[in-house]
């Protein structure tokens, strides 16, 4: 993978080659600027590689159209992220619901859904509180709900645990377990803790953009 910074070129990866499994929790570990996050745009459809290919699902997406790629974010991947992404002034379900509004659900399934999905994550009974009213760690796990409302195969979560204490931060990836191993997610979980990574079952490093 290549950008162009300043009007040279910068090689962010460098002749990747990996394979994911269905079902797998994956941890993908390295230094700041090491090349992890690229990585995980590009399994996550955030980016197209500049070359090669990448095959998601059996299907080869890596020239496919923003408005493709959106499609297939929308359906089949949930992303958690370090900062949370809520929206402040929508409520816990608002908040929940949203790829569900996206993609055409009925209103009354969207609803049920997102309230079972927060009931998922342990914050049955928080649905109407808005997130300046809620910890940093339910924030979070709000977060997860919207990651899971839509059953996406797949979960990226970028330092999902980064703002948060040991105790918040165990309580997260307790709730990544769960959905690894209860609803079969396949998890890619991008982190510089030990740790944190110790949760998933395979481990990926990477280095001045090569996998080691």
């Amino acid at each position: 993978m290549t950008y162009k910074t300043g009007g040279v070129d910068y090689e962010a990866l460098k002749g990747i080659s990996m394979e994911v499994k269905s079902g797998d929790f994956v941890s993908i570990m390295g230094a700041s600027g090491s090349g992890k996050s690229t990585l995980m745009n590009i399994l996550g459809c955030l980016d197209r590689p500049s070359s090669g290919r990448y095959f998601l699902d059996g299907l080869d997406v890596s020239n496919l159209t923003e408005n493709e790629l959106a499609e297939i974010r929308n359906k089949k991947i949930g992303f958690v992220f370090q900062s949370f992404n809520l929206i402040q002034r929508m409520s816990l379900l608002e908040n929940t619901e949203l790829p569900l509004v996206y993609a055409g659900f009925p209103s009354v399934l969207s609803l049920e859904k997102a309230k079972d999905a927060l009931k998922l994550v342990g914050l049955e009974g928080k649905e109407k509180k808005f997130p300046n009213q809620i910890s940093g760690g339910e924030q979070q796990r709000t977060a997860i709900a919207r990651a899971i409302v839509n059953d996406a195969p797949i979960i990226m979560a970028d330092e999902p645990t980064g703002n948060l204490d040991s105790e918040r931060s165990r309580e997260i990836m307790s709730f990544f377990k769960k959905i690894n191993e209860e609803k079969g997610a396949t998890i890619i979980l991008v982190t510089h803790e030990t740790d944190i990574a110790d949760y998933a079952r395979t481990h990926i490093n990477v280095k001045d953009g090569i996998l080691v």
